[in-house]
């Protein structure tokens, strides 16, 4: 969706509730990498571009325009990558790089910027980007540099997760049963995934909807509920050994049967 000609203030909140959203629901049938990536950018076409390329491939996405909201968003919640932009209204990102680098936070950070010479890329690299890549661009080409990033070691992608006889790839997105392909929606697939990331814990529900949805999609109080009953009856349906549990006022807890 468009970005708005005027700054958001980025609304401050402890780190395990959700951010507040409000706005367009995106598609649920996306199958792609299920990620958290700040986009920081002031041009607002660009990061309307930017925004639904990388939604369309499944990743959710906060965009914000200036330092101070990156800042902000970035003490706030955790991301799994960074799109920067250089040149930024209230200083510049070059600064906010070497920020991130003092803080110790390792966020993959993919610099995107008009800024085309040789010593430009060299600083930037240096401030301690991840990646470099100059304006103009084709987005399918910024899409396939974050998931390069995020498949290096501890990255987010590049995983494939068990939990019984439930097998799921985190790279092609492709969740198995046994010997049986079992294909899910993207948020039914966001959230097994989250929870076999973390087997045999608890999982709060606020952390699955911080994690599945970004600043500006609409969620409703009962969504994670009713796409976490979905998954269940369609693991049950197909055999799995791996069980959901609702741990009541909490969240959800993935558990491997024992026979």
């Amino acid at each position: 969706m468009p970005c708005s000609n005027r700054s958001r203030k980025v609304e401050r909140r402890p780190k395990d509730r959700p951010w507040p959203v409000d706005g367009m629901v995106p598609p649920n049938n996306l199958c792609g990498p299920v990620v958290r990536v700040l986009v920081i950018e002031d041009e607002a076409r660009i990061a309307e571009i930017l925004q639904e390329a990388l939604s369309r491939s499944g990743f959710v996405v906060d965009p914000v325009r200036r330092c101070a909201e990156a800042r902000e968003a970035l003490s706030l919640t955790s991301y799994d990558g960074v799109v920067l932009d250089l040149g930024l209204p209230d200083g510049d990102g070059l600064t906010l790089l070497a920020d991130l680098q003092s803080s110790r936070n390792r966020v993959p950070v993919l610099v995107l910027t008009a800024r085309d010479t040789v010593q430009d890329r060299v600083s930037g690299l240096d401030a301690g980007a991840d990646d470099y890549l100059v304006k103009p661009f084709a987005t399918v080409e910024v899409v396939a540099r974050i998931k390069a990033l995020l498949r290096r070691p501890g990255g987010a992608l590049g995983v494939t997760l068990q939990a019984g006889n439930v097998l799921f790839d985190t790279v092609g997105r492709d969740v198995c049963v046994g010997a049986a392909a079992l294909p899910l929606p993207r948020r039914e697939s966001a959230i097994l995934e989250h929870l076999m990331r973390r087997l045999g814990r608890v999982v709060p529900k606020t952390v699955l909807e911080e994690r599945l949805y970004g600043l500006d999609d609409e969620l409703e109080s009962n969504a994670i509920p009713v796409h976490v009953h979905h998954l269940r009856r369609k693991l049950e349906a197909a055999g799995a050994t791996a069980e959901i549990y609702t741990v009541r006022g909490v969240g959800y807890l993935l558990t491997e049967r024992r026979d």
